[in-house]
């Protein structure tokens, strides 16, 4: 099966030379790269959201392998969905599913279930696809979205990741596609959207699901954000970096209705 992209030419670029030229504008050259367990990137149109995630996949190693967690914003498809195999394809050419590290993942979490029709017209993996292309073109993943609210559900994930990643001999990176807050002005927005990231930089999933949940956070990542924690915690993370946060209203200068992004390494 090769999925093909649902948000070219609307979140970025569907010419290859224009995504390649825009992508290399969104990732400032690092001095030195953070060998990372996980991150968070955001997923809105690159020209509100590019700088940010570009600012995340210029500061660490990218290897081969990579699990992209995601929400699910339609209503279709299963509430943890995942592929085993095929093939994601962008404008720049096709993104190999990692069918051996999916099924893995599909054997260690039964809530999991193989599921097209929930990935078909979702882009919060697809628009992290050109910059893994571009900068590691060699990269394979496994991809996987939510849209369960269940802590027990997702913790389950980020249990079998944790456990996946451990037993394999090369590196995997484990990525959690989200936005921040949406649609309230810039100065509650980046109020709320701190408190979320406290927790992130914390290391702390629970604690995230509980303050998103309490606080009214439209952080539609969140529980990939949360599976994502409980992995890498699994793995040995001791440490999380904002690296780079943005409103919308930066680039537009509009203020009162905003979405908020936040880069984040955790290693």
């Amino acid at each position: 099966m090769i999925r093909p992209p649902a948000v070219a030419g609307k979140f970025y670029p569907s010419d290859p030379r224009e995504l390649a030229r825009q992508i290399a504008l969104c990732c400032p050259s690092a001095a030195r790269k953070v060998a990372a367990l996980g991150c968070v990137a955001p997923h809105a149109g690159y020209v509100y959201s590019g700088g940010v995630a570009g600012a995340v996949y210029s500061a660490i190693e990218i290897p081969s392998r990579c699990i992209l967690l995601g929400p699910r914003h339609y209503p279709q498809g299963q509430p943890m969905a995942i592929l085993t195999e095929g093939s994601f394809s962008t404008p720049l050419g096709e993104a190999r599913i990692d069918s051996a590290l999916a099924r893995e993942l599909a054997y260690a979490c039964p809530l999991l279930r193989e599921d097209a029709v929930a990935h078909a017209r979702e882009h919060s993996l697809e628009v992290q696809i050109p910059f893994l292309q571009k900068l590691r073109e060699d990269f394979q993943f496994v991809p996987v979205v939510l849209a369960t609210d269940r802590y027990g559900a997702i913790e389950e994930l980020g249990v079998a990741i944790g456990k996946v990643v451990a037993a394999q001999a090369d590196p995997v990176l484990v990525i959690a596609s989200s936005d921040m807050n949406h649609y309230e002005s810039d100065s509650v927005t980046r109020v709320k959207d701190e408190r979320a990231i406290a927790r992130v930089l914390a290391l702390d999933p629970r604690g995230l699901y509980d303050t998103v949940r309490s606080e009214g956070i439209t952080m539609c990542g969140y529980a990939a954000t949360a599976a994502m924690l409980v992995a890498v915690r699994k793995l040995g993370a001791t440490k999380a970096q904002l690296v780079r946060y943005a409103t919308s209203g930066d680039v537009t200068g509009e203020r009162e209705r905003v979405v908020g992004y936040a880069g984040i390494v955790v290693s």
